[in-house]
């Protein structure tokens, strides 16, 4: 019988295979060219954003940058392409029942599912973040950069703090990811799994930004996208960070177990 691993192995195949898989990941990569191209012919900078002064003076800032701009609806929409579709993709091609002929047990169908998932997920962040990073220094330099504090730290530092700030935005990321897995379990439809997904995260920033609710807004998904900056203090703020891993497990983990539920009770015999 076929381990997790092979099972695992057959849906990354699935996922190269997908369109949809290079139109996210395209995304992540054109986001951060474009956003450099455009600063350099404008030879402005979005004042109006953490670091976003520091663009021209540092390429260490345009990772930053695009992490808050993509927190509203990019990140979460690359994610949703893929969350959202990798089960429901069997229903769409009626494929579940041959899957499950296989001699492999559920669990491993959705466990490897769930690790295609993440991978494709942990994929988009990396590739964004490593073409911001490139193409932000050779636009604008390797230089030192300013922390949220004040505080200059050194080139190699910021580059250390960047990639921490990018591993800390993958914890909702992710929660996304599973959240997207559990409507495309429940929908057995890709385009309403994927605009499931971002509606649910859409509806977590308006609910932050209601008057009367603020005492909701350190537990919302959509705050621990700014869990990340606790890196850019000095000292480094842990608080967010300690709160934002505990408060996307509340949401990931339940959404994988109601998923893992309804896919292992589903009924494919007339499938």
């Amino acid at each position: 019988m076929p381990g997790t691993l092979t099972v695992y192995r057959w849906e990354l195949r699935k996922l190269r295979a997908q369109k949809r898989t290079y139109l996210g990941l395209g995304a992540a990569v054109a986001v951060p060219i474009i956003f450099v191209v455009a600063l350099a012919i404008r030879n402005g900078e979005p004042r109006d954003v953490a670091f976003g002064r520091y663009v021209h003076d540092t390429g260490l800032a345009i990772p930053l940058v695009l992490l808050l701009f993509g927190s509203v609806w990019l990140f979460p929409l690359i994610t949703a392409l893929v969350a959202g579709d990798i089960v429901a993709a069997e229903d769409r091609d009626r494929t579940l029942k041959t899957i499950l002929t296989r001699s492999v047990e559920r669990q491993q169908v959705f466990a490897a599912k769930t690790l295609a998932a993440v991978t494709y997920a942990v994929a988009a962040i990396a590739l964004s973040g490593i073409v911001a990073l490139v193409a932000g220094i050779i636009a604008s330099g390797f230089n030192p950069i300013v922390t949220l504090s004040g505080a200059r730290v050194s080139a190699p530092h910021g580059l250390a703090l960047v990639g921490a700030s990018l591993l800390v935005y993958l914890l909702p990321i992710l929660a996304v990811a599973s959240i997207g897995l559990l409507f495309s379990t429940v929908f057995r439809n890709s385009a309403a799994a994927i605009v499931g997904t971002l509606m649910f995260s859409l509806l977590l920033q308006l609910i932050g930004i209601l008057p009367g609710l603020g005492g909701l807004q350190p537990y919302l998904l959509s705050t621990q996208f700014q869990a990340w900056q606790g890196f850019l203090r000095v000292p480094v703020d842990w608080a967010p960070i300690v709160r934002a891993l505990w408060t996307c497990a509340l949401y990931a983990v339940p959404s994988l177990v109601v998923g893992a539920i309804v896919f292992l009770r589903r009924d494919v015999a007339g499938e």
